[in-house]
């Protein structure tokens, strides 16, 4: 498929008489796609049942008449304030008891039978009278599910639907859930569904196993939610349906939700989640700060590549300071013609650009755009013309499987954060530690679902922190011909949230590791090892027959190997993880390199990709990178 550039536009915001202006030159920088009307429903429909389709009408028309193709986007993230006259308890309620109110967006309860159905309503509308339409070439759900951490919700609706959840995943047994919840412990004991709360308020920690299983309930409702639409749009359209998912946002599983869609989008800040989400230190901040992380877009980039079983773009791409995040500093210039490329080097289908015109008014007037506020070009839209006459030459879209993969579980994100053990531990994290060091090394990785279990043609598998692990999946990974890598918590919870005691975790096939003791670590306690780096954070007690590869200074082991398998019971710092990774990597037959600091590589099926993240020239095997450089080979 040809890679291709877009814009996120709201004609909505702007006079009717510039449209065609925009449009023509949005075709004129080299624009395939634009997405409009997630944020209409005011718009559409200002009074309740009183329908302005008209100016939408003209908005596609114009749109269209200069050869783009819309992306339309359904408005349920921003229902208008009739909404809530009509609703009143359609909004989300905290961990606290406060209900989030009207007055910016995502002011909804996914549990909300009432607001689900105007949700069908309006949809069901927009779906019937643009599914024919030539020019509304794809779909939108939505925006940003779980953004503003809107996925949990205390409501008395939630209540409910969470009763009978709970009802079905234990075929009505109340006994059943006491037995796996261990509610004999403090005596929370229930005699039916309906006396069982919501897991806040409590006086202490509620019971990790109902919180995790609000969780998993969380995440059902958001993918029935999407679900109702996907199906109303398919009824009318054949034009293919995404939804754009956001950085760090793993409250809800993207894979199930995915498996509706045929396109999976995603929202790239670079610069923003470097302040607010990636976890760098403040050296690496500064380093980094017009730049963003080298790996964080990346590591998205390779999961919503698996997410959308192949197919995917970036639906919002950062063009110049952002609004949000704790400091929003102007990217280096090239940074713009970089991530573009980087998702393409990726997969990606489409790279759009977040937004076409700053607005001068409302929430986001500090949100760079392609033009500025006074329709003037801002720095970003020449950058996105260099690589509209780029892609002229370039080939198409043409990802192959790569040689290492990583097991990425929503679930173990969930029961990770239901009990840390300890300040800042995240399921997120360790995964991100895990990419970084196999990107160190020069690698190209596939993420991969945690339901997968043909693991033919790879040759090294990491499954760190994943909580619980199916025995097929320990099987499955065992019979492998891949180099595996579990730990640590690999394998330390069953189903309910239990420590497994028949034998301890992680209780892997073909490999004799015990787990003991575990400990988590104050930041300024890590625990040396022998031959250089540390852990850090997390550390386990490792017992059993395995052969040893890895120990602390003291020689206690922390990393154990039998066969092609290895358990490491540390969260090893950068240098302890280069370490594990060569050993591994090595065993695993990979061609490691290690890369100059700032610098990345990627290879699709026809092309290497070199990226200079770093803000000085960089001398690589390929030649000069000078910062914000990217140099595309041909194999």
């Amino acid at each position: 498929m040809k890679r291709t550039l877009g814009t996120c536009y709201y004609p909505e915001h702007w006079p009717e008489e510039i449209w065609a202006q925009d449009a023509a030159r949005m075709k004129e920088a080299g624009l395939t796609w634009v997405r409009i009307g997630e944020f209409s429903w005011s718009k559409i429909e200002p009074n309740p049942g009183e329908l302005h389709w008209d100016w939408l009408d003209r908005a596609i028309e114009t749109l269209g008449a200069q050869g783009l193709q819309v992306v339309l986007g359904t408005p349920t993230a921003t229902p208008p304030r009739w909404m809530a006259d009509r609703h009143p308890d359609m909004f989300a309620v905290d961990a606290q008891g406060q209900v989030r109110g009207f007055g910016s967006r995502r002011h909804y309860c996914f549990s909300h039978k009432g607001y689900f159905a105007e949700s069908q309503r309006i949809t069901r509308l927009m779906a019937e009278r643009y599914g024919g339409n030539p020019y509304v070439a794809a779909w939108q759900t939505d925006n940003e599910y779980g953004c503003h951490d809107t996925t949990i919700s205390y409501s008395d609706a939630a209540k409910v639907a969470f009763h009978d959840w709970l009802f079905e995943t234990f075929d009505g047994d109340i006994n059943a859930l006491n037995a796996a919840w261990g509610n004999v412990f403090w005596s929370m004991e229930y005699r039916s569904f309906s006396e069982i709360g919501l897991p806040n308020l409590t006086v202490t920690e509620p019971n990790p196993a109902h919180v995790l299983a609000f969780k998993r309930f969380s995440s059902d409702q958001v993918v029935a939610f999407n679900r109702a639409q996907v199906d109303i749009i398919k009824a009318c359209s054949t034009a293919p349906i995404s939804h754009n998912y956001m950085g760090r946002i793993t409250d809800f599983d993207h894979f199930k939700l995915g498996e509706d869609l045929e396109i999976a989008t995603w929202d790239s800040y670079p610069l923003g989640f470097l302040e607010d989400r990636v976890g760098a230190t403040p050296e690496e901040q500064r380093a980094y700060a017009r730049q963003g992380d080298p790996d964080f877009q990346a590591l998205h980039h390779d999961l919503y590549r698996a997410v959308g079983r192949g197919r995917w773009w970036v639906m919002e791409q950062q063009p110049g300071p952002v609004n949000w995040a704790p400091y929003n500093p102007a990217p280096l210039p090239g940074m713009v013609r970089l991530w573009t490329w980087e998702a393409f080097a990726h997969g990606a289908e489409a790279v759009c650009y977040f937004r076409w015109r700053q607005a001068p008014f409302a929430q986001e007037q500090m949100h760079a755009g392609l033009l500025r506020p006074d329709s003037e070009d801002a720095p970003a839209i020449e950058e996105a013309r260099d690589v509209a006459r780029e892609l002229e030459d370039a080939p198409e879209v043409q990802s192959a499987q790569a040689q290492v993969a990583i097991l990425f579980d929503y679930d173990a994100d969930w029961a990770w954060s239901t009990q840390p053990h300890g300040a800042g531990l995240s399921y997120f994290q360790l995964i991100l530690d895990h990419y970084k060091a196999l990107r160190r090394a020069g690698l190209t990785i596939d993420i991969l679902p945690a339901k997968v279990r043909d693991f033919a043609d790879y040759r090294l598998i990491l499954a760190p922190g994943m909580m619980h692990m199916p025995a097929d999946l320990k099987a499955s990974l065992e019979q492998s011909d891949a180099e595996v890598l579990y730990g640590p918590r690999s394998g330390a919870r069953d189903d309910h949230f239990n420590i497994p005691t028949d034998p301890l975790p992680p209780a892997l096939v073909g490999l004799d590791v015990t787990v003991s003791r575990v400990e988590s670590l104050r930041p300024d306690m890590p625990v040396a090892l022998r031959n250089g780096g540390a852990v850090h954070r997390y550390l386990e007690v490792l017992e059993g027959d395995a052969e040893v590869i890895l120990v602390t200074a003291q020689g206690a082991p922390v990393a154990m190997r039998m066969g092609r398998q290895t358990y490491c019971g540390g969260w090893l710092d950068a240098d302890g993880l280069d370490q594990l990774i060569t050993i591994i990597g090595t065993a695993a037959g990979l061609a490691l390199r290690k890369m100059p600091e700032g610098v990345r590589t990627r290879r699709t099926a026809t092309e290497e990709f070199w990226f200079n993240h770093s803000a000085e020239p960089v001398q690589t095997e390929v030649g000069l990178l000078p910062p914000a450089g990217m140099i595309r080979c041909e194999l």
